[in-house]
């Protein structure tokens, strides 16, 4: 039967004007047979690539950089909502970019880690200190201060601008490379940022899940005693209790 429904489109697409009639038996083949391509090449164009066989939300039509139609929450219905959430995505990803160097480099230097760096701000009166070197003005209330007035006005600033692109991508003194002049390689270097930052986001989800389960070590201490020992120091070390 398939066989016969391919050959009747093929004659169908030689011959049209054979099988324009209503009465052949062979145009209502073809016509079923194209619709069940059409339908089955649309379901693939839009099919989420981060779960194959997952069908991609209409509102996510990859033209975002980073887009694989992951909204399994369907959190991005809303027009107004997704537009947010891809900036505040983008932003934690900065963040998240800063703060993975900014945790290992440190203790890769044999400067501490950065659970134990925070410690001082327990202490009543303590000394804020950067690389072994007190900070100015290092008392916790005087450095909240300073960084609420800094973010303030940084947010507030960016708040400003209405043009969501330009919120996202403000370019000028943020792209002293001139990295965004050339529109081709831009939009590669806007994935690659999204991609990078969704990696720091996760390592650092991992660097807060491993100090919760070995309290005040870092990142590399962990990573060392884990290859001493894989067999014994890993995560099931924390999940399957002792004497299992």
């Amino acid at each position: 039967m398939a066989s016969n429904a391919l050959m009747s489109c093929g004659i169908a697409a030689v011959f049209p004007s054979s099988l324009s009639s209503s009465k052949s038996k062979f145009g209502g083949g073809c016509l079923a047979l194209s619709n069940v391509s059409c339908n089955a090449s649309s379901r693939f164009s839009m099919s989420a690539e981060w779960m194959p066989g997952q069908p991609r939300p209409p509102y996510l039509d990859g033209s975002a950089p980073g887009d694989y139609g992951f909204d399994p929450l369907r959190l991005g219905e809303v027009p107004e909502n997704l537009e947010r959430f891809k900036e505040s995505e983008l932003i934690h990803c900065r963040w998240a970019m800063l703060a993975v160097p900014g945790i290992l480099v440190p203790e890769a230097l044999g400067l501490g880690n950065w659970v134990k760096a925070q410690e001082w701000a327990a202490i009543p009166g303590g000394q804020a200190t950067y690389l072994g070197n007190p900070v100015p003005w290092g008392n916790l209330p005087t450095i909240l201060a300073i960084e609420f007035m800094a973010i303030a006005f940084v947010e507030h600033q960016r708040s400003m601008e209405k043009d969501p692109e330009k919120k996202k991508y403000p370019g000028g003194a943020f792209d002293p490379l001139g990295y965004s002049k050339d529109p081709k390689k831009f939009e590669e270097l806007k994935v690659k940022e999204i991609k990078n930052g969704r990696l720091a986001l996760l390592a650092f989800v991992g660097f807060c899940v491993q100090q919760s389960a070995y309290p005040g070590t870092g990142p590399l201490e962990n990573l060392a005693t884990h290859l001493a020992d894989p067999w014994h120091n890993n995560i099931g070390d924390i999940i399957i209790p002792r004497p299992l």
